[in-house]
């Protein structure tokens, strides 16, 4: 049964929880960490550690994918972004965060906006998708549901290995503006020869609706990031992450039951600060986690110490700011992800924090420990 609360008279609302208001509940023996792995697939792709990079140009330059793919993780370039738009991107995102630099809040958008608003340019996203590909490592690059069928061609010739269809909200079928076709997922994932990854969702129904269009994995949230994602004060939209990943685990097993086998793999993408959080995502049921903000602090990304979504350049309803995220040195990406850190509240060495998760909950893989225990918090 659903926990519904009465809001007023003839009005209810669920109650949901968000990852902050949950614990992890060790029950079974522990072992060592070394015992533990992190490895997850996603179609034909195998990945040492369950991070994704989240798509926007603060983090993701063709150089940072390949970095992070080495790693064993999976860098996602934005293909509306600024890679595809400028032959000198490094130089405008220098002037962009020296905007962000004098303090002012409204400026740095308004130049994002007008940094977006350059045509995209074919043979500029087909170099940067090349450069990733050369490199050896697994190449994915995001598109919006309402740009997809325009731009997958162009990007399975440059030859990427994974597409990802990520909006803020998106669903089964993308109904578009004016006399053109909607965007039938269904029909557009059968037509393609790469696997697809399809998100955000917050639901059951959502998440189920998008595993029966042949998505290979399902992303679960819009990438909030306190200060930095402003859905819920332009929208009005908030997705509490705890109860969305549960939800769309769920959705999981029923596909699974209704397939007779094929898992599809769920991808948390939101309030993801700590390792802590990271391993609670797990614990909810997600396969691998989108992180922001704590990848952009790494020296290795090209936002020179700030954060923002890609859904901040957006040209009428932007819905994120600009964030600093460091101040002076910034670690290694060796240092975000694998240590050693000396941060005691989890900003540092991501991936050390979930295995010891792990392994102090007794669990030996991610799978495993989609079943460990949890509390909610009073």
């Amino acid at each position: 049964m659903r926990d519904l609360v009465e809001i007023g008279m003839g009005r209810t609302a669920r109650r949901t929880y968000e990852l902050d208001d949950i614990d992890i509940v060790p029950s079974r023996r522990t072992r060592s960490s070394k015992e533990v792995s992190t490895a997850w697939q996603l179609d034909a792709y195998r990945f040492d550690i369950p991070v994704l990079a989240h798509p926007t140009d603060a983090i993701v330059s063709p150089s940072f994918a390949i970095e992070l793919g080495k790693r064993g993780g999976l860098g996602v370039i934005n293909g509306e972004g600024l890679w595809g738009r400028h032959a000198d991107v490094e130089a405008k995102l220098d002037e962009l965060v020296t905007l962000a630099d004098s303090g002012d809040v409204d400026v740095p958008i308004k130049k994002l906006q007008e940094l977006h608003a350059a045509p995209l340019q074919p043979g500029l996203l087909a170099a940067a998708v090349a450069q990733v590909r050369e490199a050896g490592v697994t190449t994915a690059v995001r598109v919006s549901p309402q740009n997809a069928r325009a731009l997958t061609p162009l990007l399975l010739e440059a030859g990427i290995d994974l597409l990802v269809v990520h909006g803020t909200i998106i669903s089964a079928e993308h109904v578009a503006h004016g006399d053109s076709e909607p965007l039938n997922l269904k029909t557009f994932i059968s037509e393609l020869d790469v696997p697809v990854v399809a998100g955000g969702v917050s639901d059951h129904r959502t998440a189920l609706h998008l595993m029966r269009t042949g998505a290979a994995g399902v992303i679960v949230g819009y990438g909030s990031t306190e200060g930095a994602t402003t859905t819920g004060e332009v929208l009005g939209i908030g997705v509490p992450m705890a109860t969305a990943i549960a939800d769309a685990a769920a959705a999981r097993r029923d596909y699974l039951d209704e397939t007779g086998g094929r898992y599809v793999h769920v991808i948390a993408d939101g309030d993801i600060a700590s390792s802590g959080d990271l391993a609670k995502a797990i614990a909810c049921g997600a396969d691998a986690a989108v992180l922001g903000a704590p990848l952009a602090v790494a020296e290795e990304a090209p936002g020179g110490g700030w954060f923002w979504p890609s859904v901040a350049a957006h040209p009428s309803v932007p819905r994120g700011a600009l964030l600093p995220v460091s101040f002076g040195d910034r670690p290694s990406l060796d240092k975000v992800l694998t240590g050693p850190s000396d941060d005691p509240l989890g900003s540092l060495n991501f991936v050390g924090g979930l295995r010891r998760s792990m392994a102090k909950s007794g669990y030996s893989d991610l799978k495993e420990f989609q079943k460990v225990g949890l509390t909610v918090r009073a």
